[in-house]
């Protein structure tokens, strides 16, 4: 018996599948369905679905149920003298669909040219944007600096030099996957999306946009679907921030920047060591006191009517002195604009039993940073700051914040779900921005991980609380 099922798609398959037998025993369910008509074929012969590797989605959509072919597609027999061919035609009830959508590769190939932070979260809505609509996501490019620094080095570096691709699949199973260009069979045909920008381009339309297009079964036969436009993943934004925190776990950096960011760690706590342990503990402060960052939140201030997103440097000075708990000596680990490298006054002024450093002091800059373009010193630094004992950072930096995040992520997977009450609590975060329990003291700091977006990490709050929930 030769069973013919024919794949349609871009390119068209056929699987062929042989079956054979020396004799038909007389009675037997073959051979009642190899010489009996062809309503008692459609009524015996079914297909069992299986997909032992391959993304949680398309598992899941294909499931496992048995389906009666007969029932479901056109099936033509054809009986020879010693021979029955079944030929199944083109799928065209659910599990086809679902299955043929679901394999296939959605790809944005757009080169970011922002900052690390706002690059990994424009990185994630196109994941949760690839998940809405069944697909998997192309592996992306990044921008290796911004677009006003280091001109020269202006160019795109591929997702896997900066995290594990193999890693991002494991650890995002289920949930959205990715894959490499290579994996495109049909790489001259693409479907475009095109989303729209400015005012009129509501959130409410591009979300209509997005499920209509999950809906339009013309999409299904391109393999490829291109979401283009003007940042078509940076601004609007329609998941809850659980979600973006699932696909930031997954982004696991490269064992090289790990390294170079246990270099950095070592050092800083060296930095202090005492005689009996030889390492102490640190705290990393992310100072936003650059002029051009100070001068455009000055404006935002202004326009909001509100004044606690800049903080000066004596400000913060005071309020990282007055974190309750720490222990001396406690080395500072002051992330800071290269810019203010230069400036010792960042260094003076801590209160007695805090050792500031800075990448330059420890003599890291260059020997660690130096070798890098700016997105991967920027991971580097990330890094360095999100295994601190303590974080401090400013609840208007989309860095600090997406610290903040992934360190709430830690704490509640060891049961803490709020830091509101004094004590030794791993990864404690502080908004030096924002005052705690008095103006003396920075705000105790959690993402809120019930929040139905990513507005507060996006683009700042000040409405920052102690509880995750």
């Amino acid at each position: 018996m030769v069973v013919n099922v024919q794949v349609p798609g871009s390119t068209h398959y056929s699987m062929v599948f042989y079956f054979v037998t020396k004799e038909l025993i007389p009675g037997s369910l073959l051979q009642r369905f190899v010489d009996g008509d062809d309503e008692f074929r459609n009524s015996r012969l079914k297909l069992i679905p299986l997909v032992p590797k391959g993304s949680w989605i398309v598992r899941q959509s294909v499931g496992s149920t048995p389906c009666l072919l007969g029932k479901a597609v056109d099936c033509n027999y054809i009986r020879g003298p010693t021979y029955l061919e079944v030929s199944k035609g083109k799928y065209s009830g659910r599990i086809a669909g679902e299955a043929n959508r679901c394999g296939s590769s959605f790809a944005y190939r757009a080169l970011f040219s922002r900052g690390l932070n706002n690059q990994k979260i424009a990185f994630a809505r196109a994941c949760l944007t690839a998940r809405t609509m069944n697909r998997t996501l192309l592996m992306p490019s990044l921008s290796a600096s911004l677009f006003y620094k280091e001109v020269d080095k202006l160019r795109p570096i591929p997702f896997d030099k900066v995290f594990q691709f193999e890693r991002f699949n494991s650890l995002c199973s289920g949930f959205v996957q990715l894959a490499r260009f290579s994996d495109v069979r049909n790489r001259t045909r693409s479907f475009d999306l095109e989303k729209g920008s400015g005012r009129r381009w509501t959130v409410e339309r591009d979300l209509e946009q997005l499920k209509q297009s999950a809906r339009n079964g013309s999409i299904d036969e391109f393999e490829v679907v291109r979401v283009i436009g003007k940042n078509p993943f940076l601004w609007h934004d329609h998941w809850p921030v659980k979600d973006y925190a699932k696909v930031f776990e997954c982004m696991v950096v490269v064992d090289e920047i790990s390294r170079e960011a246990d270099k950095v760690v070592t050092r800083i706590r060296q930095a202090g060591g005492n005689r009996i342990t030889g390492l102490v503990p640190y705290v990393a402060v992310h100072m936003r006191i650059e002029i051009d960052w100070m001068i455009h939140y000055k404006k935002l201030e202004q326009r909001l009517k509100v004044s606690e997103i800049c903080s000066s440097k004596k400000q913060i000075m005071e309020r990282v002195g007055n974190i309750s708990g720490l222990k001396t000596p406690t080395v500072l680990y002051l992330a800071v604009a290269d810019s203010l490298l230069e400036e010792s006054s960042v260094l003076n002024g801590w209160r007695d039993g805090l050792i500031p450093f800075e990448k330059k002091k420890l003599g890291v800059k260059e020997e660690v940073y130096g070798k890098y373009s700016y997105l991967i010193q920027s991971a580097i630094d990330y890094e360095v700051c999100l295994r601190a004992d303590v974080f401090v950072g400013n609840s208007f930096s989309t860095f600090s914040s997406l610290i903040v995040l992934e360190r709430t992520q830690k704490a509640r997977r060891l049961g803490f779900t709020s830091s509101c009450e004094d004590g030794e609590q791993e990864w404690r975060s502080y908004a030096y921005n924002l005052a705690g329990e008095s103006k003396e003291v920075p705000r105790r700091w959690m993402t809120n991980m019930s929040h139905s977006s990513l507005e507060a990490i996006s683009y700042g709050s000040s409405s920052v609380s102690c509880s995750s929930e």
